[in-house]
């Protein structure tokens, strides 16, 4: 009973969780019935006089690492969507000319898978790609098409979807890890940029068969916490 005992708890402590929380920055580009399809084009906020006013999307981060190769992840992020069919390479795009914009909160949580160990409590250089996947929860702008505008309607809608994240981290200092990755997020909705809408004063557009993805840009930065796992003490 006694090596039972020394064993649950090796397992235990050779788990032991260490924590991370930080901040994230960066941009995002949406892919739908407006706009360019491009997959990855971080877009920027301008002011007026078209200058750079600005990062679109930043947030907070939390994370579990419960071993060296995976990792339970949280986050909260804000950022300024928006579409414009002028970035399109498609000429008729171009010639219809919509444009939205949306301000969007997601929430996301889910796992975080390291392609290396990824063992803190080791000396030396740590690095690694990785990837995250999960669920988000997404409130967004409530938008329609009439008279050949997107309206802002003055509510919010929501809807969940399922993020595709790949990264590369690598430990700065002791306690500190910066992250760059590109996360992609498929929607359970068609309704992002307005192009479909349940009201009959409205006016549906583009492919109803499609729903939206938007993809986001980021650059992480978090500090770790939390106690060793017992083998490091020998």
């Amino acid at each position: 009973m006694r090596l039972i005992t020394i064993f649950l708890l090796t397992i235990q402590f050779s788990f032991s969780q260490i924590y991370e929380v930080g901040v994230t920055f960066g941009s995002s580009n949406f892919i739908g019935d407006v706009g360019d399809t491009t997959f990855i084009s971080p877009d920027e906020i301008l002011n007026p006089e078209g200058e750079i006013n600005g990062l679109m999307t930043y947030g907070l981060l939390l994370k579990w690492n419960r071993s060296p190769r995976h990792s339970y992840r949280f986050s909260v992020l804000s950022s300024h969507l928006a579409g414009k069919d002028f970035d399109s390479k498609d000429p008729r795009r171009i010639e219809r000319g919509f444009i939205f914009e949306s301000n969007l909160m997601e929430m996301s949580a889910g796992m975080e898978f390291t392609f290396l160990d990824f063992n803190l409590h080791e000396p030396g250089t740590k690095y690694t790609p990785y990837i995250f996947t999960g669920l988000v929860y997404t409130q967004y702008d409530k938008l329609a098409y009439q008279n050949n505008n997107i309206l802002k309607l003055g509510t919010k809608s929501s809807s969940y979807g399922i993020p595709f994240t790949l990264g590369f981290k690598y430990k700065i200092l002791d306690q500190f890890i910066i992250s760059a990755e590109v996360g992609s997020r498929f929607m359970f909705t068609d309704n992002i940029d307005g192009s479909v809408s349940d009201d009959e004063d409205y006016t549906n557009f583009g492919n109803i068969n499609n729903n939206d993805w938007y993809v986001f840009s980021l650059i992480n930065l978090s500090y770790t916490f939390g106690r060793k796992p017992c083998y490091c003490n020998y």
